[in-house]
């Protein structure tokens, strides 16, 4: 890491285009995505404690949350092999790949008893950018697609999301389980605040 400043200036400008575009979520993923574009454009930012992965589970690591909750920024690192089951969000929000690629498989809201049906699949290489929110699209499930080594992204939520209640999803059965995801770490690198957490994720 030799520019933190990078994650400095990505808050501010976000933080303006919040003041002005909270409400309007076509507008907040449309002129966020060419700001997360930016800081992914560029590996010399994250801490290396916001990048260190664990043996058995990805990792969640908040960088920044608004202090009024409009959004948060997130690193999520994944070891070899590892991903997340099923989940959705409730709100929108942007991932982009910092480090390595990852693997996105998305599915349909479960309508009554019986297996999620699957819509697609796609590969998101270092530099490409997602979105999610209940409007696009917001269950999947997202897997470390570099084989034996270790990928990083960094996430956008339009609210302080290891505090909000979501789901995951028994793709078999459809079923819904609600879930608060909490984060891995308990200091941000920005402000060095304390803050709850679980040590896990989903």
């Amino acid at each position: 890491m030799n520019n933190p400043p990078r994650l400095h200036d990505f808050v501010l400008a976000f933080t303006r285009l919040v003041d002005t575009a909270a409400h309007d979520e076509a507008r907040m993923l449309e002129q966020g995505r060419p700001l997360l574009a930016a800081l992914i454009a560029h590996d010399d930012w994250l801490p290396a404690a916001f990048a260190a992965p664990h043996p058995d589970r990805y990792q969640q690591y908040l960088l920044h949350c608004d202090p009024h909750a409009r959004f948060s920024v997130l690193s999520f690192v994944w070891g070899p092999g590892q991903a997340t089951p099923v989940h959705d969000h409730t709100v929108w929000g942007m991932v982009g790949v910092l480090r390595g690629a990852e693997q996105c498989e998305e599915f349909a809201p479960p309508a009554g008893c019986g297996p999620l049906a699957a819509t697609g699949s796609h590969h998101l290489p270092a530099g490409a950018i997602d979105v999610v929110s209940p409007r696009v699209g917001d269950i999947h499930r997202v897997s470390n697609a570099s084989p034996g080594a270790v990928s990083v992204s960094i996430h956008v939520y339009g609210a302080d999301i290891g505090r909000i209640a979501r789901h995951v999803y028994d793709p078999v059965s459809g079923a819904a389980s609600r879930f608060v995801s909490g984060y891995t770490n308990i200091a941000t690198p920005d402000a060095g605040q304390p803050l709850p957490g679980s040590g896990c994720c989903v």
